[in-house]
């Protein structure tokens, strides 16, 4: 099977972007770390709905992690990722460190509005990170749309307020989650588990589809959420971040579930840690 060109470089990225425009292509970005899966996947099939030309970056982000957390040892795997999208993009940008963090550079951006909370309340370095990188690869590519998927939902709406918040012209869309058949989200960190924490891990949505029901049933949001807590504790995760009723739109506390909201968590097995969330 054909797989995509692989560059290494912005001017390189560049190059192969003007030459699409000067054909009249939309142009679609799909930002990874690499260790693709299904749910990558079906964030590059988005894509080929909304632009002509695909490009996947592949690039684990320094910037997003703290010195604890697992940057060497998050997989990488590039061949192997090129092979799984075989023909189904048309660009793969893989720089490196150096590449998007030249000597030198001494610009990290802050996001707030929707990046309070949850996620900054454990992890105050991400979204700066996130934020950082992002920006770095929309203003290399300057695609017309880019696509991220809705797992990391909080990061989606940081996302679109960066994007917003510095005019740049390119929509960001969400994609759907892309589960395993109990329910769990696909993930590249799910590879860490143990077979017994793999069992455990697939209580995560099923707990958080039982807050949904309590909210439903009229439960108060402080008490549902207290529910899907202790119930994460009980299934055999050994600490719960936070199991948190939030506008599906600003991420603001709720009191009233009746409007749209979304149920995010954050909870750890073992070393892992995982995240998910469910509309409401």
């Amino acid at each position: 099977m054909k797989t995509a060109e692989i560059v290494t470089t912005v001017e390189a990225l560049r190059a192969r972007v003007a030459d699409w425009r000067r054909d009249g292509r939309r142009v679609g970005l799909v930002p990874t770390m690499g260790a693709l899966h299904d749910g990558h996947l079906s964030l590059v099939a988005a894509t080929q709905s909304h632009a002509d030309r695909t490009v996947v970056s592949i690039f684990v982000n320094p910037a997003q992690f703290a010195p604890h957390e697992d940057f060497d040892r998050y997989p990488r795997t590039l061949q192997a990722d090129a092979g799984k999208l075989g023909d189904t993009a048309d660009l793969i940008f893989a720089p490196s460190v150096a590449e998007i963090y030249p000597e030198g550079f001494a610009t990290r951006l802050e996001v707030w509005g929707p990046a309070a909370g949850l996620e900054t309340d454990f992890r105050p370095h991400f979204f700066s990170g996130v934020a950082t990188v992002v920006a770095k690869l929309l203003i290399a590519a300057m695609p017309d749309v880019a696509i991220f998927g809705e797992k990391d939902y909080q990061q989606l709406l940081v996302i679109r307020r960066l994007t917003a918040d510095l005019g740049l012209p390119i929509e960001i869309l969400g994609a759907p989650i892309v589960r395993e058949a109990d329910g769990l989200a696909l993930s590249s960190r799910n590879a860490y588990l143990s077979a017994e924490e793999r069992v455990v891990a697939g209580r995560l949505n099923l707990i958080l589809r039982d807050v949904a029901t309590r909210l439903k049933h009229g439960d108060p949001v402080a008490i549902a959420e207290q529910f899907g807590r202790s119930d994460l504790l009980e299934a055999g995760f050994n600490s719960v971040d936070y199991v948190a009723v939030r506008d599906a739109g600003t991420l603001q506390p709720v009191s009233d579930p009746s409007r749209p909201a979304r149920i995010l968590a954050a909870a750890k097995i073992g070393a892992t840690r995982l995240i998910d969330n469910l509309a409401v």
